[in-house]
């Protein structure tokens, strides 16, 4: 046995002896209502902002590795198989969700009309915190408004007014930040032609005290 296959055993062992593991068979829930293994995959991926490794899926279900692993390739086929308009890839090391390639005209298509509707109000309001905070991470974005900010995010990135900035040295979490687009639909040369914050956002001191209190809890 080799050192990777030793540390690969010694890993499942510990997942295992944790306990309160899924099984594949368990296609619907458990007594304790716990999600199938499938399921729970699907669920992680929708839920993560970056590819997800092997490992750190069987950790977060308390599988064995291989079981997870089947169970990522068995999705990957099923989704394949039944024409869905994603598809699961391993990509830097972990699996995440893509659109299908042949639907990217449609999903471009959409995006460009996206462009002429106006943002709503949650969209303004989170633009505007990266735009004065900079680069900032999805946590902390919500934390100063208050709610989850994951679809808001996506449509903002998706209309190309903020883009991803590398990532936190200790977190590790994607860092968000505005574009060149952002400035041109605003209409300003450069971030110093911001105009002062609206009256219905937090001031740029209270920003800074949630963002600090923020970084506390980390």
């Amino acid at each position: 046995m080799t050192e990777n296959e030793r540390r690969r055993a010694t890993l499942n062992e510990e997942l295992v002896d944790d306990g309160a593991f899924l099984t594949e068979e368990d296609e619907s829930t458990d007594s304790l209502g716990a999600p199938s293994l499938s399921a729970a995959v699907e669920a992680l991926l929708l839920l993560a902002d970056e590819p997800l490794t092997t490992l750190a899926l069987a950790q977060a279900t308390r599988c064995p590795i291989d079981e997870v692993e089947a169970t990522v390739r068995t999705l990957c086929d099923e989704y394949s198989d039944q024409g869905r308009g994603f598809d699961l890839r391993e990509v830097a090391g972990g699996w995440r969700y893509y659109t299908r390639a042949d639907c990217s005209l449609l999903v471009e298509r959409w995006v460009l009309d996206g462009q002429q509707a106006r943002l709503t109000q949650a969209s303004l309001e989170t633009l505007a915190v990266i735009a004065y905070r900079q680069p900032i991470s999805r946590g902390r974005i919500s934390a100063v408004r208050g709610v989850n900010v994951d679809g808001v995010i996506r449509t903002l990135v998706a209309r190309g007014l903020i883009e991803e900035a590398g990532h936190e040295d200790e977190s590790h979490s994607i860092l968000y930040r505005t574009t060149s687009h952002f400035l041109e639909r605003i209409g300003a040369a450069s971030l110093n032609d911001l105009p002062p914050l609206a009256d219905h956002l937090p001031s740029l001191a209270e920003l800074d005290d949630v963002l600090d209190s923020v970084a506390i809890g980390d």
